[in-house]
């Protein structure tokens, strides 16, 4: 029986390094296209090792392209959003998930109903709102919409945190004397710090990597989101350069993987616990 259980072991653990191996292979084929000097995506003799080796890819992706430009727009959009979004959604997740009162799972069945609204259908009445307060090409009218989706998901999710703590931690404290405000700012959110760390992870991944709302209500090179930007990058097959786009494309993303690096041990007790309940 030991011996079956090993070799099962090896055989799956096998298996999922396999998985992991073909999930990398885009990323190695775009790190192999971004040092190369031919402007081909697919060569007879291609090699993970290119024959001619070079760092001018990166250096015409920082000196030749607006790519910091795009990384400041899409920083703005981003810190603002989480900014904005974790500032309702945290006292908002708390106070449905402690407090019952008329209208609450009105509330929430709503928001859930609208968080899942396809983005494409709604992009017609988005611009005739934001069009008469003049927040069309602007941050700030983009910085509303992504709060918009962005705090329902956060809301939901620390909601589903909430949930799983004890009613007797707040009893406990309410006998000491908290009143309800220190309860939520010195017991409640330090314990949801795995689940707001893990949703704040998420909301810039999306701010980050949104592209349709971004290239929608944000015209012209200066105003380009990195995502709308790497598009520019390789607009037409014909004029487009496949190595810098893929330059471009590894330096956009390693920002997103630090980020991840960063929150990965609250990943899993932040996702599983605040989905559970959500």
């Amino acid at each position: 029986m030991k011996k079956r259980k090993i070799t099962r072991k090896i055989i799956l653990n096998i298996f999922f390094i396999m998985c992991c191996f073909i999930a990398l292979l885009p990323i190695l084929y775009a790190f192999s296209v971004s040092f190369n000097t031919s402007n081909s995506l697919v060569d007879s003799d291609f090699s993970f090792i290119p024959k001619d080796f070079t760092f001018k890819n990166y250096i015409a992706v920082i000196m030749d392209k607006p790519l910091l430009l795009w990384f400041k727009n899409s920083s703005i959009l981003a810190v603002s959003t989480l900014v904005f979004s974790l500032g309702v959604a945290i006292p908002a997740a708390y106070a449905f998930s402690r407090h019952r009162f008329k209208g609450r799972k009105t509330i929430l069945n709503t928001l859930i109903l609208l968080n899942a609204f396809p983005a494409i259908l709604s992009m017609f009445a988005i611009y005739r709102l934001l069009s008469p307060l003049g927040l069309i090409n602007t941050k700030l009218g983009l910085v509303i919409v992504y709060i918009g989706t962005m705090a329902i998901f956060a809301l939901w999710n620390l909601k589903g945190y909430f949930d799983t703590v004890p009613m007797g931690i707040e009893e406990a404290a309410r006998i000491d004397g908290a009143s309800d405000f220190i309860i939520a700012k010195s017991i409640m959110i330090p314990l949801a710090k795995p689940s707001i760390i893990v949703t704040a992870v998420m909301i810039l991944i999306y701010v980050w990597n949104e592209y349709i709302y971004a290239i929608t209500f944000l015209t012209g090179a200066d105003n380009y989101t990195l995502a709308a930007g790497l598009y520019s990058l390789q607009a037409t097959e014909t004029s487009g350069n496949w190595p810098i786009f893929a330059a471009a494309s590894l330096m956009v993303s390693l920002p997103v993987l630090i980020m991840f690096l960063f929150a990965q041990k609250h990943m899993v007790s932040g996702l599983t616990v605040g989905g559970m309940k959500g």
